[in-house]
């Protein structure tokens, strides 16, 4: 084993986030269940911005060549893509953050296991050297 990536896989470790995720053992099993109206209308939303904008603002270019009147594409574009980037956005809020929250504690259990070949020792995470409390939070 390269014990260069193994130790930063043992300071990984000691990180608060980190720990927890390879202690609770995180999984992706919460996609097993089915999503509710939130997630839907996120995807939906989601799904939409990518609709609307780089087809759409596609189109209003073609409309300002054809019509030849340039302010079709240089008001239209910028509204279009401040309109999708909104629908996004809101996608995002209705149901990214729950399950990028859960894909990111995977995705760093897996990385942080890799680099130390394996899973990591329950001695490894005992021994993680405690942040002392500084003057200020005592």
């Amino acid at each position: 084993m390269n014990t260069f990536t193994h130790k930063i896989g043992s300071r990984l470790a000691r990180i608060g986030f980190v720990r927890r995720a390879i202690e609770d053992r995180a999984d992706l099993s919460a996609f097993k269940e089915p999503p509710n109206w939130k997630i839907f209308l996120g995807m939906f939303l989601i799904a939409l911005s990518f609709a609307i904008c780089w087809p759409v603002i596609s189109a209003l270019g073609g409309l300002a060549v054809y019509y030849k009147k340039p302010l079709i594409l240089a008001v239209g574009g910028p509204i279009v893509y401040i309109l999708s980037h909104v629908c996004y956005n809101v996608g995002m809020f209705l149901c990214g953050a729950k399950y990028s929250l859960i894909v990111f504690r995977w995705m760093t259990r897996v990385g942080v296991e890799k680099l130390l070949g394996g899973r990591p020792d329950v001695q490894l995470l005992s021994t993680a050297e405690p942040k002392e409390p500084t003057a200020d939070q005592v």
